[in-house]
């Protein structure tokens, strides 16, 4: 019974800090002024102050968007809704409220029809695919991160369907030292990938950002 309650404490003080934490955080105050669902908006904005990913016009894939932070940044930076080639495609097995400029799409990023089905939406490849898809945290470090680089192999492997030559490819992974064969892939499929930990990205979270650009085309089959 001991353990239990000891249990349910650290809960309720793990909840307590995220609370504080939420309240103190200057990215979820300027979320709520600016009207973006989550601080994460900031994170896809300050990577594409620093490695210039989406540009006006650009059609682009966003991978586990919900709740919408990163495809609100996609459509303000591509100008969807306003440039006539903008595209941006927001796909999530979670349902989500429209967001004007971005076509919202429930499905799974492994379903077979989903490529077909998102490059008719885009009215061609994209010029940009996005990830920041990952897992609910376990509390096994290593489980959890083997997790998140199998869901960026996932994301990975639709850029290489999806996108155009020149694209580029962002998503999110876990610092661990499992991702060797993920950075292999991509630096086979992109002349330069680079890690990248954006200043709205909390200083204690393990998250970093591979930044993947210029595509050189989808590999040989054989």
């Amino acid at each position: 019974m001991s353990g239990r309650l000891s249990d349910g404490k650290r809960r309720k003080d793990s909840s307590q800090r995220w609370l504080t934490r939420q309240l103190n955080d200057p990215y979820v105050a300027a979320a709520k002024r600016q009207g973006y669902r989550s601080r994460a908006a900031f994170k896809l904005l300050e990577l594409d102050d620093r490695f210039h990913i989406l540009r006006p016009g650009a059609r682009v894939v966003d991978l586990g968007a919900a709740p919408g932070g990163w495809t609100q940044a996609a459509v303000q930076r591509a100008r969807a809704g306003e440039h006539p080639r903008a595209r941006v495609v927001a796909i999530d097995l979670t349902p989500m409220q429209g967001i004007e400029g971005a076509e919202i799409v429930t499905a799974d990023a492994e379903d077979a029809d989903l490529t077909a089905r998102v490059l008719t939406l885009l009215g061609g490849p994209a010029d940009v695919v996005l990830s920041d898809m990952a897992p609910k945290a376990s509390g096994h470090r290593s489980a959890d991160h083997l997790r998140i680089i199998a869901l960026a192999e996932t994301a990975a492997a639709a850029a290489e369907e999806l996108l155009a030559e020149g694209g580029g490819f962002v998503c999110k992974v876990w610092q661990g030292g499992a991702e060797t064969a993920l950075l292999a892939q991509l630096k086979y499929l992109f002349a330069t990938v680079r890690h990248a930990k954006p200043p709205a990205s909390r200083a204690d979270s393990a998250e970093i950002y591979l930044v993947a650009q210029c595509f050189r085309g989808r590999r040989d089959p054989a």
